[in-house]
């Protein structure tokens, strides 16, 4: 459900009031979500059977299966008004659909938007959702996807500063995120991807006389990916790989840190933007934009990002897992 005093909770009531292919059990407050439901008029449409266990949910057009291992939030909770317990909620409810996944008893896991800020007032103290998934899943090598109808990014550094994004940009992380992009696109259904990276530095260094990370690390990571057969080229200038990737000449797009990678991305609309979290021992994905408090409440928010991201988790599943 993500931080229950955003947007989270309408936007699954909206995904589940337009019937879903496949089953889907929400991991957040039952309460909550029936209120929302009784605000969006939805409540004889759809009802909440709250369950204890994965493996006791209910499944039907009329039903939504809500799990909470978690304290029950307030009733009093106001949609838009920053909570810690709400964020806490967020924190607590990603965790125990973690650890049910980790127990193989769900082919994955899909998350509405937590707030930062809140999450760590309600004491978890995390940059977002890809830290807490891969310090809980032991996951060491992991990397941040976003992907659209057109355009498909990974990131060698997601939430640092960028002052210190230069000294992350080590041999091993770029080769590492080459071969999550690879296995990314394979599991995404794609034989033999074309993997683009981008330099770090304008027109990709030109030759050292910008930045000399292209020739120390980026060039050699490239070189070693290919031995390895990995079809990476590169490194190419930020500026207009994206754009040759968006035309079809790549098939994924390996950025050097967040903004580089993101901002293409989410300029082309969040409203079918999706978030993968590569290398994880199970699907993940989210939606492409937060907690929106300044419309929460309102019943207007886009379930559109979440239904992709919904898709694609299930588009990565082979239908044997599902």
């Amino acid at each position: 459900m993500g931080d229950a005093a955003g947007i989270g909770p309408e936007i699954i009531a909206k995904l589940f009031a337009g019937i879903l292919p496949q089953p889907a059990l929400v991991y957040g407050d039952a309460g909550v979500l029936s209120s929302t439901l009784q605000r969006l008029k939805l409540n004889d449409k759809l009802r909440i059977e709250l369950v204890s266990e994965p493996e006791m949910a209910r499944y039907g057009p009329d039903i939504i299966s809500v799990l909470n291992r978690w304290q029950a939030l307030p009733e009093d909770l106001i949609p838009g008004q920053p909570s810690k317990l709400a964020g806490r909620g967020a924190y607590e409810y990603l965790c125990h659909a973690i650890d049910d996944a980790l127990a193989g008893n769900l082919r994955a896991i899909v998350t509405a938007p937590l707030n930062k800020k809140t999450m760590q007032a309600g004491g978890a103290d995390y940059p977002g959702h890809t830290e807490i998934l891969a310090e809980r899943t032991g996951t060491e090598r992991y990397a941040m996807m976003l992907a659209n109808n057109e355009l498909r990014v990974i990131l060698v550094t997601i939430h640092v500063a960028l002052n210190d994004v230069s000294a992350r940009i080590t041999f091993e992380a770029e080769l590492d995120t080459i071969r999550l992009a690879h296995g990314a696109c394979r599991q995404a259904g794609i034989d033999q991807p074309r993997i683009a990276v981008a330099g770090l530095n304008p027109h990709a260094g030109e030759e050292g006389r910008f930045g000399r990370e292209e020739i120390k690390v980026i060039a050699p990571a490239i070189a070693k990916a290919r031995e390895e057969g990995i079809d990476a080229s590169g490194p190419w200038p930020g500026d207009t790989v994206f754009m040759r990737a968006r035309q079809g000449e790549f098939d994924i797009v390996v950025a050097q840190y967040h903004d580089q990678g993101l901002i293409p991305v989410k300029y082309m609309g969040i409203d079918e933007g999706v978030n993968v979290t590569v290398g994880l021992p199970f699907v993940r994905t989210s939606v492409d934009h937060g907690t929106a408090f300044d419309i929460a409440g309102q019943s207007i928010a886009d379930p559109a990002s979440l239904r992709a991201a919904y898709d694609l988790a299930l588009a990565m599943t082979p239908q044997e897992r599902r």
